[in-house]
Formats: structure tokens, sequence, C-alpha cells
């Protein structure tokens, strides 16, 4: 099964210039739906608003809501819990990647990272493109 590129790709950072990083590695890979969240409540509103999102990438550390509880909300939404999710961190602490882990977070990317590391972790959750 080969991966759309069309498809929508949520990205979810309260860093700019992260989302911008980020938006052009996907472009680089050839996704063209990219959108752009600032905290996890805006990219929940975006979500029950769209039905059609084929991945979430989120930063962990945002205010007012974390990627952390924007994961939980999802996987606890039936609407929403399988859409597969990335969450990029700038820590690698193996008590983040358990707790994410638990919470159902599908890869896990540690800042920083280039084109190739944001495709092999898409890869094992989304399939090779």
């Amino acid at each position: 099964m080969s991966v759309d590129k069309n498809m929508n790709v949520l990205i979810v950072d309260d860093y700019k210039t992260m989302l911008r990083i980020i938006r052009n590695l996907l472009t680089q890979l050839g996704f063209k739906n990219i959108h752009e969240a600032s905290d996890g409540s805006q990219a929940l509103q975006y979500l029950h608003q769209h039905d059609d999102c084929g991945l979430i990438i989120s930063d962990w550390n945002m205010e007012p809501m974390t990627g952390l509880q924007l994961l939980r909300e999802v996987r606890a939404d039936d609407n929403l819990k399988h859409i597969p999710f990335i969450m990029v961190t700038a820590e690698s602490k193996t008590e983040n990647v358990v707790t994410a882990k638990q919470a159902g977070v599908s890869n896990y990317i540690v800042k920083p990272f280039n084109a190739e590391t944001l495709r092999g972790k898409m890869a094992s959750v989304i399939g090779e493109f």
C-alpha cells in the first residue's frame, strides 16, 4: 500500500520556527496538505472540524495544552484515536518516552532531526513512501 502524499498532516508546535522547519521537511518529502496549530487546544479544534487528518506531528512542550495532553485527548476520542501521532521533543528522557508510549504515541522524535529521520519515523507509522 502506498502512502498518499496528499493526505492532511497536522503539525502542532507553539514555536513558529519549528512549524516552519517541520513544514519544510514535509514538503521536501513530497507532502502537500500541511496544516498548523500553535497548541493542543487549537489542534483539537482543527481535528473536530476536519475528519480527514492522516497524521499528527506534535511538540511535547506547549502551553496551555501540551502535546501529551493532546495525545491523550486524541486517543480518548473514538473519531480521532486511529490517527497516527508522532511526538517531537527536545527531551530524550526514558520516562518521557515511556509516558508517551503508555498514552498511545505512534512514534517519537528527539530534536534536532533531519528529513531522513522524519521519513523513517513517519514510514514506521504510515508505511513506506
